[in-house]
């Protein structure tokens, strides 16, 4: 099951800090990187984030969320991690298409790792394509991708 989380809540945010961990941890070691920012990230951040949680269940198990913000026209996407266990199970692409269609948006931006083969293939899949790449002061390449729907 697919639901918006109260992320405020001191339960929900502890079980998306936990899956932001241990998927960061992946992503850590992909990048190389033993000082990955999104691992520095604390519990009581994620309760006061102005953003909005989108994550999915399997029986008590929260299997992947998406974080996500909407202005008036754009939905910027801040992270989208599925739990080690259930890796290589379309969950990301699931939860991903059901924020894509949720949404009112016309363009939409994220940003990954460029090490991380699998986001970049998840979101090219979806139709992202790369804007720009650059080095981050922590040494990490990143790059930005984003998505224009024409409309009419």
């Amino acid at each position: 099951m697919i639901e918006l989380l109260e992320h405020r809540s001191e339960v929900l945010a502890r079980r998306i800090h936990e899956v932001f961990q241990l998927s960061y941890q992946v992503e850590a070691d992909l990048v190389g990187s033993s000082d990955f920012p999104p691992l520095q990230r604390s519990m009581s951040h994620i309760q006061s984030s102005k953003s909005q949680f989108l994550g999915e269940w399997i029986g008590d198990d929260l299997v992947s969320v998406v974080e996500f913000s909407c202005t008036e026209d754009t939905l910027s996407i801040d992270s989208l991690v599925v739990h080690p266990e259930y890796f290589r199970r379309g969950l990301g692409s699931r939860i991903f298409e059901t924020l894509l269609n949720r949404e009112h948006w016309q363009h939409a931006d994220v940003e990954t790792a460029a090490a991380n083969g699998p986001a970049l293939d998840l979101y090219g899949k979806f139709g992202f394509i790369e804007a720009e790449r650059w080095l981050t002061d922590d040494g990490i390449e990143k790059v930005r991708l984003l998505k224009t729907l024409i409309l009419g």
